[in-house]
């Protein structure tokens, strides 16, 4: 086999760390964008050991877990800032833009914490901010609750607004114990801004968590507000230009209706390559090359129980597994999830970021974002349907439960170092 000057430069690369340097975690090194190169990458088995601390063969266990999970996607696992494991199956590949679901309200956090540092003089209060006022939702007004006038952009981005639940049996969860909910009218594709801010109380803002994506939906709209740009615009800006990513964008387009704004609920659309780069920016507590990106000290925040949600391990659109949920993980590790199978992951004991990506057919319809899709995509996974559970095997495991197995798959897969 042949290999390109830029294949042939990168074991070189390799081969001087290796022997000269020795493995080390990727406290200095960031990668440049895919037209660029892209991710360093270790050649074999051998090398992700001696380089990134990994064993290859964990890895392949954990990719054929992930393939058991939904009807397409991959897996991308990032240690020392080596680029260790990238395989996809089905419709999935490096250059698709499908729609991550919720894991976009992972990008609407981290957009809100840049906004609270650069114009800290237009929201002096922070995450403190009680956000339904003239000044910063006067489209809230008359306001259909009164309660909701005590509900700070913290409770937004926590879950704990008092929004009610998605779904036909949405849970809440008050101080660690589960309350049964009743169904209510959700989002509005139509009309999201208006129909965000609408959904009823369930609860008094901050006396439970429940998950409602008009919650963070509604910290866009904040953001609007204080920033004077879109959603999307205000991310390029701020993370997608500096860090390199490749096409990008928000799944707008919902037949002939296209969105006047991102929904910041979710549904942005990432190549698999860039989502590593965003998960690894926050690795590196906001910092990308010499630039400061996103405040570390918001990102300290992510992956620790929060004031503004006692009730459950979720901070700032986060799940977090400082109370060991996830027994398989380290406590420090935190992740979003989204609709379909789709997970970023930052374990920063491990220094380690992984994308489980997920999805049906549907989600990878380029129509949804406009964007071109130049790549041949494998349709053997077309007709798959998951593999019912029974006593002798665990089935297909999707949603949650199947990420957070991935994450102690790979977890598992980080060799120890040796003792001193």
């Amino acid at each position: 086999m042949r290999l390109s000057r830029f294949q042939a430069l990168q074991i070189i690369s390799c081969m001087v760390t290796l022997f000269i340097v020795g493995p080390a975690r990727g406290a200095d090194y960031f990668p440049p964008p895919d037209s660029e190169g892209g991710w360093r990458t270790t050649a074999d088995a051998a090398q992700t050991r001696k380089l990134a601390g990994m064993d290859a063969r964990r890895l392949e266990q954990a990719f054929d877990f992930t393939q058991r999970c939904s009807q397409n996607g991959g897996l991308l696992v990032v240690r020392h800032g080596y680029l260790v494991f990238e395989r996809y199956f089905g419709r999935a590949h490096r250059n698709a833009n499908p729609d991550m679901a919720s894991t976009g309200k992972a990008y609407t956090s981290i957009a809100c914490g840049i906004m609270l540092h650069e114009f800290h003089d237009r929201i002096p209060e922070g995450l403190d901010t009680k956000v339904f006022t003239e000044k910063y939702l006067p489209e809230a007004f008359p306001l259909d609750d009164p309660r909701k006038a005590d509900i700070t952009l913290g409770q937004l981005l926590c879950m704990t607004a008092g929004y009610n639940g998605e779904g036909q049996s949405p849970v809440g969860m008050v101080n660690g114990k589960m309350v049964p909910g009743k169904p209510a009218p959700g989002q509005n594709i139509r009309d999201l801004d208006t129909s965000s801010i609408r959904v009823p109380l369930w609860t008094e803002p901050g006396a439970g968590y429940s998950y409602s994506s008009p919650a963070p939906h509604i910290a866009s709209i904040v953001l609007r507000r204080v920033t004077g740009m879109e959603l999307q615009d205000y991310i390029r800006e701020r993370m997608a230009t500096p860090m390199g990513w490749g096409n990008w964008g928000y799944c707008l387009h919902r037949g002939d209706y296209v969105m006047p704004h991102a929904n910041g609920a979710g549904s942005i659309a990432v190549h698999a390559t860039d989502a590593m780069r965003f998960g690894y920016c926050l690795l590196h507590q906001g910092k990308w090359n010499d630039k400061q990106l996103v405040p570390a000290d918001y990102i300290a925040l992510c992956n620790k129980p929060s004031p503004y949600n006692p009730h459950c391990p979720f901070t700032l659109q986060f799940e977090n597994n400082s109370d060991g949920h996830v027994a398989g993980a380290p406590r420090d590790a935190f992740y979003k999830s989204g609709a379909g199978g789709f997970g970023i992951f930052i374990v920063p004991s491990l220094d380690l970021v992984i994308y489980k990506m997920g999805g049906n057919n549907g989600q990878y319809d380029p129509a949804l974002t406009g964007l071109p899709q130049d790549f041949k995509y494998d349709g053997s996974r077309d007709d798959w349907k998951p593999i019912p559970r029974t006593p002798f095997n665990e089935g297909s495991m999707g949603g949650d439960d199947g990420l957070r197995r991935v994450l102690e798959m790979v977890s598992a897969a980080v060799i120890p170092a040796p003792s001193p």
